[in-house]
């Protein structure tokens, strides 16, 4: 059994502060063998971030603020507000879009090591040792 403290993860390599604005708290990653990574990311009011998840699923659950998000391939635009769940199923080109500070719970498959950085495409490409 783990049990895990967001207030344990803060100032550590676990808590990853994008220059881009949003902040992600990684409670689970790849070396806890569970077959997901589990984080809360927060993103900052206005922000707007282009992604695209070329090597891994997402399921995101958003639990507090608003926005939406933008499918870049269908242009449809979708809006996020609590309670919304949104799953990147066909490794979807999107634009997060913050009209509020946004909460959300992430869980990626297969899971993240937790230093991947998003290259030009906006997708994670794994760390080099």
């Amino acid at each position: 059994m783990k049990i895990i403290r967001t207030e344990d993860l803060r100032g550590t390599d676990q808590e990853v502060v994008s220059p881009d604005g949003w902040t992600s708290v990684r409670w689970l990653l790849a070396k806890d063998g569970m077959g997901f990574s589990f984080h809360e990311t927060t993103f900052p009011p206005g922000l707007e971030f282009d992604m695209w998840y070329k090597h891994h699923f997402e399921a995101v659950f958003c639990y507090q603020g608003e926005g939406s998000i933008l499918n870049r391939d269908t242009g449809e635009e979708f809006e996020i507000k609590p309670g919304t769940v949104y799953a990147l199923d066909n490794h979807d080109r999107h634009t997060l879009k913050a009209k509020t500070e946004m909460k959300l719970v992430c869980a990626f498959n297969p899971p993240v090591t937790g230093r991947e950085i998003h290259d030009e495409d906006g997708a994670y490409v794994p760390p080099k040792d």
